[in-house]
Order: C-alpha cells, then structure tokens, then sequence
C-alpha cells in the first residue's frame, strides 16, 4: 500500500485552478477562447475517429464533401475553424446523426 503524504497533497492545485492560472477564470474573454479552441479540438477528434474507424482517408472523405484532402487535414489538426455546417455535412458523410438538447 502507498502511503500518501497529506501535507504535500494539500499543496496540489486542482485541474479549475490550473486551467484559471493558465488561461484566466471562467467567463474571461481568455477563458472564452480557450473553452472554444478545446471544444472544436474535441468535435474534430470525434469525427477524425470515426474516419478512421471506418477505413477512410482524408481524400475519401474530402471526395464525399466535396473539399481538398488539405483542407481535411487542416480541420483534424484544428488549424482551420470548423463551421457547424461543415461539421454536420462531414457527420453525415460519415453516417453519424446528432441530436440538438436545449436548456
């Protein structure tokens, strides 16, 4: 069994108190951006994953919606902001289907 100091543990900070140090408190412009740039990183790594759980190449799937492989590429690496309807027409291109919860 491994012992745990709890002097040391109470000197920690918490995953908030990192991301505030960091990026500022909740509801700052600083914040804001950064909660945006990790929400769209999350909904590229969603589709990236389910591209290639299905075997596709980015060119394929470009070809399905009718963009550039690059421009593919550019959106898995989050170099390019991703519009809410360029994601649903790569969902649909992948077969996925979202619902909308408001409130």
């Amino acid at each position: 069994m491994i012992k745990l100091d709890e002097k040391k543990l109470a000197h920690l900070k918490t995953g908030t108190q990192h991301l505030a140090e960091k990026y500022g408190e909740k509801e700052t412009p600083s914040r804001e951006e950064f909660d945006a740039r990790a929400k769209a990183w999350y909904f590229a790594e969603l589709l990236r994953n389910e591209r290639k759980r299905q075997k596709l190449t980015q060119q394929q799937l470009g070809e399905r919606i009718g963009k550039k492989r690059e421009y593919v590429s550019s959106l898995e690496k989050g170099q390019t902001d991703m519009q809410l309807s360029t994601f649903m027409l790569i969902a649909n291109a992948l077969g996925l289907r979202f619902s909308l919860v408001v409130g």
